[in-house]
């Protein structure tokens, strides 16, 4: 079953999260604290989303997706950018990523928006196999910049 995260779900996130980096190995890079998911989540303006995946049996929590609008400019209109899909290793196989992803694109049709996107790591194989199955397509000639900690506070005037 897939539904709307609630503010009660924050510790489960926080948890699926810290998982996550784990799995990517950079378990150090998770710095995002529960009080900081809260407030993006469900603060004043909340600037992303959260959607829960849970066992059909049990009703326990054996995923999420976290994501947030992007805009084209070239389209002229909204998209989704997801930033994270996780489901726990015991519960792969089982549908959920899939169920995820559908309500997403779900969501995508619904609103009018042209995009579903997000970033895979280039040695996550399965994953990779996963979303090609969907239909989702590597966008190759594209290469991802960041600017993080000291080069960010450089440009940013603070360093």
């Amino acid at each position: 079953m897939i539904r709307i995260a609630t503010p009660d779900d924050v510790p489960v996130i926080h948890a699926l999260v810290r998982e996550l980096a784990e799995y990517e190995k950079v378990p150090d890079e998770a710095r995002a604290t529960p009080e900081q998911l809260h407030e993006a989540l469900f603060g004043p303006r909340p600037a992303a989303f959260a959607h829960i995946a849970e066992d059909d049996t049990t009703g326990e929590t054996v995923g999420f997706s976290l994501w947030f609008l992007n805009f084209s400019t070239w389209r002229g209109v909204h998209g989704i950018y997801l930033e994270d899909l996780y489901v726990r290793p015991a519960a792969r196989g089982g549908g959920h990523g899939k169920a995820l992803l559908t309500e997403l694109a779900r969501i995508c049709v619904e609103r009018g928006y042209q995009r579903l996107e997000w970033s895979v790591l280039d040695w996550n194989r399965p994953s990779i196999g996963f979303y090609e199955s969907l239909g989702a397509r590597p966008q190759d000639e594209w290469t991802v910049y960041r600017l993080t900690d000291e080069a960010l506070e450089k440009l940013g005037g603070r360093g």
